[in-house]
């Protein structure tokens, strides 16, 4: 692309470039700060929004990696600004980081609309902080490039690979039927986490930075370079140097972000066997830019696309493998033939042209069309009379025997009545049974927390049982596995089905028909409505209020309604 803006042209001239009291008091506090007019003078001025924190190990690298990336914007001509922002660490930030993404996401687009900023870095990896700093960078529309963090090296115990999320609850049930000691829990608690970075399975992290990648939004092979790899500095630094070029091409989002950008992503999603979390993400990012993806889309895709990486929790490798076999642009050049080559990316090129020449290195990490690893997609997108706007599945990841199946389901209110049930000696259960949690959705969490994947009932643990069929309205991690039904859309909290469902009630799933049927009459439900009382709001003020009166449904992203859509806000007045 040849340039197109000239510097009186760029978006900080208007704070800095103007002979005028505001900008002479602008210009003297930037001299305050210890820059000189040569600084900024003439060049992009490239914010970046920076989620390190001291409580996120998956970031904790990434107040480092800030430095790589104003080198490289020093060495191509602009003038770096680091910002920090909220950092949303899936490990520590309770009731669910779900609860904040939107948070994160306006403050993303309130940062960089309010300050003297021509482009942005966005550095970000940890479940929600992806789509949140997509979402702001959307709406604001400044030309942008995202920095995943990376996955974090394979954990260890005994000489066996761990992967975080996967083995935690694996060996948490392990422990749970008596298999797994306390000493043996403490080795592996030292073992599973090894260095700063994502989860190295295939959960919402490693998700999210792949489908990123994919929509054109990160630099060719950025997504699953690990945290602690050499490449990982250096790919920062190649992005400092790229938005620079952004600015004055005027490569914005918008240029990116098209109906085929959002196929090729969801794609890739599906290869990938990703996280059930990125239906939300994707939905709420596209509707951010104006493109209309729905449940369906991602149903209709799952169809024709199968899993192709061999990672967990639906195979068997790990982040680190994957990358060694070639990564994503190997991957994406074994799908090439489903995936739109023309889209535009970050780096000016096309996807076609980013992906020339990737070659599988590992086969059994990254595997063919003619040979995959699971015949179809990563998620699989239910209705019926429980859940008339959908919900979803992970059939990779679930026993098979579960995909169709009639059974009785537990009810369970809540997740603190869920967990006084679940751990009794004597509740009445079977493998056969289906446990039903409510009141866990975008209202009722509120957040929509990961409790989707229950735990299996202590009686069927010392049986052998490992997974069983549990259907909620929350989300579960994107590390976990089973036979798990989530986001049930309406949710419980407002009013949904899934409110009325009973102890006893028999349900039906057959996920090759997308089919999940709650076997009682219309006249029965109809009087359970009736009866029925809506519990109260957790939240009397602050953002939690302000999150449960305006948050939209699973179906429709989980975005704030008054952040979606593609209406401009003005830009800020200068006086």
């Amino acid at each position: 692309m040849s340039r197109k803006k000239r510097p009186e042209e760029l978006r900080s001239h208007r704070w800095l470039g103007v002979a005028d009291m505001r900008s002479f008091g602008h210009r003297s506090r930037l001299r305050q700060i210890g820059y000189d007019s040569d600084d900024w003078q003439g060049k992009p001025v490239i914010g970046i929004i920076n989620t390190w924190s001291e409580i996120n190990p998956c970031h904790a690298h990434l107040r480092v990696r800030a430095e790589n990336v104003k080198r490289g914007v020093l060495q191509a001509g602009g003038f770096p600004i680091e910002l920090p922002a909220i950092s949303l660490s899936e490990t520590f930030v309770k009731p669910t980081t779900m609860l904040y993404r939107n948070l994160l996401a306006m403050e993303t687009e309130e940062l960089l609309r309010s300050h003297p900023l021509d482009g942005a870095v966005l550095m970000g990896g940890c479940d929600k902080t992806t789509p949140g700093l997509i979402m702001g960078a959307i709406s604001m529309g400044l030309p942008a490039i995202y920095i995943p963090a990376g996955p974090m090296l394979r954990g260890n115990w005994n000489g066996q690979y761990l992967g975080s999320g996967s083995d935690v609850w694996k060996y948490w049930t392990e422990k749970r039927a008596g298999n797994i000691n306390d000493q043996e829990w403490d080795e592996i608690e030292g073992g599973i986490a090894r260095s700063f970075g994502t989860c190295m399975v295939m959960g919402t992290a490693a998700t999210m930075m792949a489908i990123t990648e994919a929509l054109g939004m990160a630099l060719p092979g950025s997504s699953s370079i690990p945290a602690a790899d050499s490449n990982h500095p250096r790919m920062c630094g190649q992005a400092g140097r790229r938005i620079v070029d952004m600015v004055w091409e005027d490569l914005t989002p918008e240029k990116i972000l098209t109906p085929a950008a959002f196929d090729n992503a969801i794609k890739v999603h599906m290869a990938m066997g990703g996280s059930t979390n990125a239906i939300i993400h994707v939905v709420a990012m596209a509707r951010r830019a104006g493109i209309n993806v729905d449940m369906e889309t991602f149903d209709r895709l799952s169809r024709e696309v199968p899993v192709l990486a061999n990672v967990r929790p639906s195979g068997k490798h790990l982040m680190e493998d994957f990358f060694y076999a070639g990564g994503l642009r190997a991957m994406m050049q074994n799908l090439r033939e489903k995936l739109d080559l023309s889209c535009m990316t970050v780096t000016g090129k096309t996807i076609g042209e980013n992906i020339e020449g990737a070659k599988v290195h590992i086969p059994d990490v990254i595997h063919s069309l003619n040979d995959p690893v699971y015949g179809e997609g990563a998620t699989a997108v239910l209705k019926g009379n429980l859940a008339p706007n959908g919900c979803v599945i992970k059939p990779a990841a679930a026993d098979q025997r579960f995909l169709k199946h009639r059974g009785k389901a537990i009810a369970f209110e809540n997740y603190d009545h869920m967990m006084r049930e679940i751990e009794r000696d004597d509740l009445d259960v079977t493998p056969d049974h289906i446990l039903v949690l409510k009141n866990a959705g975008p209202k009722g969490g509120p957040g929509m927390p990961e409790w989707g994947m229950l735990p299996i009932p202590k009686r069927l643990l010392g049986q052998g049982v490992r997974d069983m069929i549990r259907i909620s309205d929350g989300r579960m991690s994107g590390t976990s596995y089973g036979a798990c039904i989530l986001h049930v859309a309406p949710e419980s909290f407002v009013g949904g089905p899934l409110a009325f469902v009973q102890t006893g009630d028999e349900i039906e799933i057959d996920v090759d028909k997308r089919l999940i049927h709650l076997h009682v009459s219309d006249a029965e439900m109809a009087r359970r409505k009736a009866v029925w009382v809506q519990p109260e709001p957790k939240y009397p003020r602050g953002y939690g209020a302000m999150f449960s009166e305006h948050i939209g449904q699973a179906d429709q992203g989980c975005d704030l309604d008054f952040l979606q859509g593609k209406a401009k806000m003005p830009e800020p007045e200068i006086h």
